[in-house]
């Protein structure tokens, strides 16, 4: 495996179950999204998964980010391509591995982590069935070229982003939907009066758009 993870077996046991992947922000590790695993649906498999980028002191991220000397912020973008393989790369590893559903695949990302779904996503729409986008963006320049002439109908996103977020601009999140119903892609967006994080509300509302969307 090129990537660490842990993994939450299904409850309900089929011959094949779905997936649900869940990608950490940046500076976090696998054990923070998977506190949400046993508040998902059981049939799934919930697997989280660490960045393979050290932080020091402690923590993980998919790519650096730099700033420069006027303070801006500009992403590795030769790393976060690295990750998006990387990550295509597990997909396969696991679903050889494990009894999964192949076509069933769903990305959960958290900021950096809904940064590489999208990248991951619509660079290899063969692999992945559903991504939720929590407080994160569209990276245009981590997606592989010629994803525009990929099979790509079937794939649908669930975006939401704080209406405070002080880490990613709301604006930047906004731009998801449109960008998606631009590829005729189905993209369910909503916000929520908080910042950089998951409200409870926001979580139940993923958990039902999961359900809804089989």
């Amino acid at each position: 495996m090129n990537l660490h993870y842990i993994i939450k077996e299904p409850k309900i046991k089929q011959e094949q179950n779905p997936v649900i992947i869940l990608l950490h922000g940046y500076g976090s590790n696998e054990e923070d999204l998977f506190s949400f695993a046993t508040e998902l649906p059981e049939e799934y498999y919930i697997i989280s998964v660490r960045a393979p980028y050290d932080l020091k002191p402690y923590g993980h991220a998919w790519y650096a980010i730099h700033f420069d000397a006027d303070e801006n912020k500009f992403s590795d973008d030769v790393q976060a391509r690295e990750s998006r393989d990387l990550i295509a790369t597990f997909i396969d590893e696991i679903t050889d591995k494990y009894p999964i559903d192949k076509s069933k695949v769903t990305l959960v990302g958290f900021s950096q982590g809904t940064i590489l779904s999208y990248a991951t996503a619509l660079s290899y729409p063969e692999k992945i069935a559903r991504v939720v986008a929590l407080s994160g963006y569209l990276n245009e320049q981590i997606i592989v070229e010629d994803y525009q002439t990929k099979n790509n109908k079937h794939l649908q996103f669930f975006i939401s982003h704080g209406t405070v977020d002080q880490v990613i601009p709301l604006d930047w999140a906004k731009k998801a939907k449109p960008f998606m119903e631009n590829l005729g892609l189905k993209a369910e967006y909503r916000e929520y009066p908080v910042g950089h994080g998951v409200a409870p509300q926001n979580f139940y509302d993923f958990k039902n758009w999961l359900e809804q969307t089989k």
